[in-house]
This record gives structure tokens, C-alpha cells and sequence, in this order.
């Protein structure tokens, strides 16, 4: 992926890459280093949408399985996921992007609807579009809607930003820290192996739609711009043939 060949990327930002150092909730800070990050992504030319989750205000999984009826649990992860949205909209604003936020259920006092067509006028007119309620759906997760989300809007790259690690690891490498980094992933191989990069009905989808993906650690310096430029050093996911390496700390992110 080289800079010249990337005209729209599809960022995916789970709740917990927006906590910072928080134990819960939205870190101002972390929002304003995005926000400017994603101001020099658009300064290169590249057109952004940004799928935001929702696990630093409310887990619907984790409701579920204590024992509220998982539907139910779902859509008020979705309603954590809108509140995150607006958020990051306020932050992006504030840094001079012009943006807008499209939610996949009714919120019409804070968001647009979803709409696949003006979500890509957006986009073309230079705004950020934030994709807000996952794909709208119970059952579903934030990783499918992000999938799904890029495929429609025929983004270049899907860009999976993590909180603690740079890539996808063979092992957990808090656990074990001769765990090696997979510099390159078949998409056969991360559904094989099992490796937890997303959920698997996202990334068949990537993989039915040839969507290549690049998984990387949110809080190195310059992490987004580096990543949407295809010059990261984390893990891209494709159809490729899979090579492991040697990391070094993998598990100790740069501040």
C-alpha cells in the first residue's frame, strides 16, 4: 500500500483506544492526538470514514452474559457507540476537519442516518464521516460493521487501530513476550489460527472482498498518518503469503 495508490481509508477505533489511560470513559487528550493525527491523513489527500466503538461506556456482550437479554445489550452498546461518535466529532471540529456523523439507527437530533450514497458525497466534499451504531443491527459487532462499512464505500484499506499492540501476534504477547509479530497475515491464516484480530464474519467479509487490512498500535507517534500512508510497521492482512518476525517489546506501547 504506498501513499499515491490510497484515496480513502475506513479507520476502525474500538471504545477502549479511546479510554487513553482512563479506567473508563473518554480521554480528552487521546481524542485531540486523533483529531490531529486525522487532519494530516486528510492533508495527504486521503478521504476518511471512521467506525467507532463503544467498550469504554458499556459492553453489550459482557451485559449479555450476565444475563440481560443480548439484543437488548446490543443496542445500548449502540446508543455507548453514538456517544463516542459525538464525541470524537466535537474533537475533529475543534481541529478544523469539517465532519459528519451518520448513525445506522434514528438519532436525528445529534445524527444523520446512514446513508451509503451521501456518506460517499461527503467524503468526496473533503469531511470525515463518522459511522456511529454499528451496522444497526443486534448480533453484530463494530469490527463486521466497519467491514461492511468499507466494502460499501469502496475504501482502500481497512485500518484496525489497537490500543497495547502493534500488529497481530502469534501468541498474546502480555503473556508471552517471545511472541513474534506477523508482519504480513493471509486472511486464511488469521481465520485458521484463530488469532482474535477481529471478530470472523468480519473478516470473511474483507476477505470475500479482497478489502486488505493493516492492524496497528493507535498510540505510537503518528500511528494513523503512518498507517494510512502504508508506511506502518504493524501487520497487514490480505492476500498475501503470511511472514512472521522478530518483535521487540511488543507489548510496551511509545507515548
Amino acid at each position: 500500500m504506498t501513499k499515491d495508490a490510497t484515496k480513502r481509508v475506513l479507520l476502525k477505533l474500538s471504545g477502549e483506544a479511546l479510554m487513553g489511560d482512563l479506567p473508563y470513559g473518554i480521554d480528552s487528550a487521546m481524542l485531540n492526538t486523533i483529531a490531529g493525527q486525522l487532519k494530516a491523513v486528510q492533508d495527504m489527500g486521503i478521504q476518511v470514514g471512521i467506525v467507532v466503538g463503544g467498550g469504554n461506556i458499556y459492553r453489550g456482550a459482557a451485559a449479555a452474559a450476565a444475563g440481560m437479554d443480548r439484543a437488548t445489550a446490543d443496542y445500548a452498546g449502540m446508543l455507548a457507540t453514538i456517544i463516542n461518535a459525538i464525541a470524537l466529532q466535537d474533537a475533529l471540529e475543534r481541529n478544523g476537519l469539517t465532519v459528519r456523523t451518520q448513525s445506522a439507527i434514528n438519532v436525528t437530533a445529534v445524527a444523520e442516518p446512514y446513508i451509503r450514497r451521501r456518506a460517499i458525497r461527503h467524503l468526496e466534499k473533503g469531511r470525515v464521516v463518522i459511522f456511529a451504531a454499528g451496522t444497526g443491527n443486534p448480533y453484530m459487532t463494530t469490527d463486521t460493521a466497519a467491514a461492511l462499512r468499507a466494502i460499501e464505500l469502496d475504501a482502500d484499506v481497512l485500518l484496525m487501530a489497537k490500543k497495547d499492540v502493534n500488529g497481530v501476534f502469534e501468541a498474546d504477547p502480555a503473556k508471552d513476550p517471545s511472541a513474534r509479530k506477523f508482519r504480513t497475515l493471509s486472511y486464511l491464516d488469521a481465520l485458521n489460527r484463530r488469532l482474535q484480530v477481529m471478530d470472523s464474519t468480519a473478516l470473511s467479509l474483507c476477505m470475500e472482498n479482497s478489502l486488505p487490512i493493516v492492524v496497528f498500535n493507535l498510540r505510537l507517534p503518528r500511528s494513523i498518518e503512518l498507517a494510512a500512508s502504508g508506511k506502518d510497521d504493524g501487520t497487514t492482512i490480505g492476500d498475501l503469503d503470511t511472514v512472521l518476525e522478530d518483535a521487540s517489546e511488543p507489548a510496551k506501547p511509545s507515548r
